[in-house]
This record gives C-alpha cells, structure tokens and sequence, in this order.
C-alpha cells in the first residue's frame, strides 16, 4: 500500500487504533503489514505526484488502481524552443502540455483545423532551435507559401512572435476564449491605429472565427469562472468518477476514472484518489472545485492546489441550486459510463470464440473451454529436465500466466514422473489458495503421460470436474482418460488447430527454458572448467566470438584478439588438447527436437 500524509505517525497509527472502525480491506492489510518505509518530500503537491508514480509503477494490491481515458486522443503541445501541436493517444511526461481527452474524434479534427486556421503554427516535425536555424539548415515547406505557417525554421520570424502563437492555442484549448478575444481585438486596434489595415483584417478574421467556434461551446452558467465539477456513481463491481471542466462558464472536457474491486472501499476514498490522480496530472488549477461529498482528507487536497495555483481554491459540496445540478448532470453521465461498461462485460463473457465452441462439440465436453491449460516436458538425456504450462484464454495465449518448472523429484529420465510432479505442483497450489481452475486440461504426450497425470488428478479430487485430455503427435490423436480408442479430429477444423497452437506454444515455452539452462550450464563446464579461466573472461569470449563451439574452433588470433595473449594462449592449448569434448554439445540442438518427436 502507498499513502502520503503530513503527519506519517498519526496516519500509520490510525490503522492501529482499536476504537477506529476499519474496512474489510484495511484489516487484511493490516494483518499483513511487515515494515514501513518513508520518503519526505518538500511540498504536498511533490508528495502528491510521487504517490501518483509510485502507484502506477508498483500497482500495489490495497490501492485504489485507477484506469482513465487514456484510449482517447489527447492534444498535445510538445516542450521545444518552436513547439508543435498536434493529437495522440500517448502521454510522454517530458515536459509537453496535453490537452483532452477527447470522446468525440470529429471534434478534435475540427478543433485542430480551427486552431491551425486561427494560428499559423508549423505542422512539420524539424527539431527547431535558435542554432538550426542560425545554421540555415531548414528551408520553408508549403505551408509558409500557402500562408499556413509563417517560416520560422528561416527566421522570418522569431521565437518570442511565433510562441505568442502557442500561448493563445493553449489559453483556448483551456477554454479561456474570452481572454483571447480580449487579445485579439486589442491586436486589431493597435494595427488600425499604425495604419497597417491588411494585418488588421487577418486579426478581424481570426476574431470572427474565434467567436464562431465560442458560440458552438455549451453555455453551463452564465457565471464567468473556471470550475471543475466532480460526480461519482457505483455499482457492485465498479466505480466512476466523472470530472467535468468548465471555463469561463462553458463545458470544455470531460474526465472519467473507473476503479475496479471497489466492494468494500469507502466512497470518499474513490473520489479522494480520482481528484488527486488528476490534479496530479494537470497543471491547471480552476477558481472553484465541487465535490459531490465530503472527504475525509479534504485539508491535504486544499494546500496542494493552492499550492499549484499560488491562490486560494474553492472547495464546494453543493446542496441546493444551479451548482447542484451541474453535480446531478455530470452524475448521469457517471452511470452511463458504467451501464456501458457493464453491457460491454456482458457481452464478452457471452461471446465464445468459434474455435471454443468447436472444441466443446468436439471432444463432448461439458462446458465451454475458456480456459485451457497445456504441460509439455523438455530434457536432454535426462539432464535438465524442466516443464512448461501456457495458458489460452477464450483461444488466444495469455502469456502473464504462463509457468515453468524444474523438475525436482528425481534424477533421470522418467517423462511420466515428470509430468506427475508438474500437474501435482501446479493443481495443488491452486487448490489451496482457491484460485479458478481450468476448463479443461492437455498433456502433450500420450496415453501413458495422460494415465499418470489423471493419477495425480484423481488424487486431488480434480478429475470429475475438470476434462483431461492426451494429444499425440504422431497421428495428432487426442485421448480420453480411461478410453482405449482414440479421437481422430478433421485436419481442417478450427479445434484441432487450437489444440496444435497449445501443444506448440507449450512446446516453445518448454524447450526454450531448457537451452536457456542448458547454456548456463555450458558456459559453467566448458570455458570456465579451462585452468586459469574465469567467468567475465568466458563472458567475454562469448559475446565477442559466439558460441562455446565457435570459441572451441577460433585460431589462436581470433582469441587473442578478444581476451588477450595469455588468456587466447590457455583457450586455444585446452581445444586443442580436447579432442572431440564439444561433440555432446554441437548434437544438443538435434537431440532436443528428437526427443521431442519421438516421444510419444
């Protein structure tokens, strides 16, 4: 768990307060707390933004985890001498101002398109700086003939011109309109009265269109201030935090937050972490905030944004009137978004892929397989022996729950054994920390893996509700526990093929991690058993020349020139003495794809 706080001692102690009420959440993580590490920051607002990347970094288990609407497009202004503005759907925090996000795709083109007409700001991506264009580097695209940007990679004109530009693109993308307004018309008098009527009338066309984009914004209030309105909504699984931002009066974006395992976390918690998370995030800080309830940690949350602002902040909870039902509406929009997400969940867990369903059919199974787990063994004449187990859900590979093992029980070359201890590992883990079982289970071999694996099965009170089949390859067989005859599934059907791609993934993931330790091992009895030899000099041979078997066969000047005279001299002496000790190791390769096809 991650939590900030000014006073760490009485927010660590309130945990152990036997007259507090604690949640259910809190009182497991307080059963399991085994140590307290503090950072000091110098300000709330720093104390804010690390909490920030340290949840999203670690995602601790007792924190509220917040997904945003970082799928939707944001507009960005990058942090350069000449900066570009333009949309994307990826957050870079170094330094560049986002804007959004953005819902509706065809109102973000036509904001583009207004902000590019209104300001001529360059649309190319040429890295700008005072020394490029001293040097004349850069000449002007068509967009400067065209009168779409005014040239700056060719000084025409200069820095401080062209971010006057940026600065009013910003203050609209802000939804201060009407400070731009201001602006310009005072631009367009002070060039009427120098008699520089042609520049005065591109002002007046920049004024109308301005006015013209202004006029489309929804009017929330006729108060002309800056606010952020908060509303929250729940339902048994989920939460939502809708943030609405009006400027100057008029709705300008909107924010939403979705946090997810939420049955037991106290509703201002959620509003608390979504607010933050935002501010966090934002560099904007508006006149007013409404809450839809009072929170708990409400002083914190005042000092960080005054802090941000360098002014006080309205905090309001609204009860009554126009304020109450801008709460109201932005609530609305809080449960849509979650009846949406719930209808999108409903129709995933309904939606069964062709091949599942195929399966089902196939093999006569009781219910859809959604989740098949698949074992494959890899060795090398009984020598570093390991197992695999992959993972499909709904037919496709979900690789964060793929598992390997080594093979601990015995010595030798025993496939069966082997095959007992994964699936006895791996199903009594499960067991007992009562996590979801598979829907169905493949063990890569035939009918003697499948008997000594439904053995263990058996034993673990698994085999009457979880569907175990054997797949051999030669024939692609696939067989049923207790069953003498086998299935012989259609080449072409899409279930057979879903089996072969767990077999195979299976297989991959298996004899990978067995080179893997094979080339560990390798390394530790080929170069560095040579007398005088170490592990950063067998490292090197390594990564300069190649392989052990590259290394066995270079001449005398090949090694010298990557470790040295006395070093290549002990090497070369050794391989040359060695005979024929790198044989077993030129065949490994080989040996693992025969086992492999042959042992079924």
């Amino acid at each position: 768990y991650i939590g900030k706080a000014k006073n760490i001692r009485n927010r660590v102690r309130q945990y152990f307060d036997r007259n507090r009420h604690l949640d259910a959440k809190s009182k497991v993580l307080v059963s399991k707390i085994a140590d307290v590490e503090c950072i000091v920051t110098d300000s709330e607002a720093e104390a804010l933004i690390l909490e920030n990347i340290l949840i999203k970094q670690h995602k601790p288990k007792y924190n509220i985890l917040l997904k945003d609407d970082k799928s939707y497009p944001y507009i960005r202004i990058t942090n350069e001498e000449y900066p570009r503005l333009f949309s994307t759907r990826t957050v870079i925090r170094d330094g560049s101002k986002y804007f959004g996000p953005y819902t509706d795709g065809r109102y973000l083109y036509s904001l583009l398109k207004t902000l590019r007409t209104l300001f001529p700001i360059r649309s190319c991506d040429l890295p700008l700086t005072e020394r490029t264009i001293d040097d004349r580097k850069y000449k002007v695209c068509l967009d400067y003939h065209i009168k779409k940007c005014e040239g700056p990679c060719e000084a025409i004109v200069g820095r401080k011109h062209y971010n006057e530009h940026i600065k009013l693109a910003s203050q609209i993308l802000q939804g201060k309109t009407r400070d731009v307004e201001k602006q310009l018309e005072s631009q367009m008098s002070d060039l009427a009265a120098e008699m520089k009527f042609e520049d005065a009338a591109q002002i007046r066309n920049r004024l109308q269109m301005l006015r013209e984009y202004s006029a489309k914004q929804k009017v929330m209030t006729t108060e002309l201030v800056d606010r952020d309105v908060v509303a929250f909504a729940r339902d048994a699984h989920q939460a939502c935090t809708v943030i609405f931002t009006i400027r100057d009066g008029k709705l300008t974006g909107k924010q939403q937050f979705i946090a997810s395992n939420v049955l037991d976390t106290p509703d201002h918690e959620i509003v608390q972490a979504s607010v933050e998370r935002w501010y966090s995030e934002n560099d904007f800080v508006p006149d007013e905030v409404h809450l839809p309830l009072e929170l708990d940690n409400l002083e914190f949350l005042n000092d960080i944004l005054r802090s941000k602002r360098g002014s006080a902040v309205e905090i309001l909870v609204p009860k009554i009137g126009e304020k109450k039902k801008l709460i109201t509406m932005a609530q609305a929009n809080a449960e849509f978004i979650l009846r949406d997400l719930h209808l999108e969940q409903l129709k995933r867990d309904e939606a069964i892929p062709r091949a599942v369903s195929s399966l089902q059919r196939d093999l006569r199974l009781p219910r859809p397989p959604r989740r098949i787990e698949c074992f494959d063994n890899s060795h090398l004449q009984g020598t570093d022996y390991v197992s695999s187990m992959v993972v499909f859900v709904d037919g496709r590979p979900k690789k964060s729950e793929y598992r390997k093992y080594k093979i601990k029980s015995f010595t030798g070359n025993d496939d069966f054994r082997a095959m007992q201890e994964v699936v006895e590992r791996r199903y009594s883990r499960l067991l007992e920390e009562k996590q979801t079982l598979p829907d169905l289970i493949i063990i890569d071999g035939g009918k003697g893996q499948l008997s000594h694996a439904y053995e263990i099965l058996s034993g673990l009170g698994m085999a009457k509700n979880v569907p175990v089949i054997g797949l051999a390859k030669r024939l692609e067989e696939v067989f049923l526990p207790g069953e003498s005859d086998s299935i012989i599934l259609p080449r072409t059907s899409s279930s057979l093929r879903l089996i072969q791609q767990l077999r195979d993934e299976a297989h991959r993931f298996a004899i990978t991690f067995h080179r893997e330790l094979r080339s560990k091992r390798t390394l530790q009895t080929s170069l560095t058993d040579i007398p005088g030899i170490g592990d950063k000099t067998a490292h090197k041979l390594l990564t300069t020349i190649g392989s052990v078997d590259t290394v066995a066969k270079s001449t005398f000047d090949e090694l010298k020139s990557a470790v040295g005279e006395a070093a290549a001299r002990k090497v070369f002496d050794y391989y040359s003495t060695s005979g024929n000790e790198m044989e077993s190791d030129r065949t490994a390769d080989e040996q693992d794809n025969s086992y492999h096809n042959n042992k079924e």
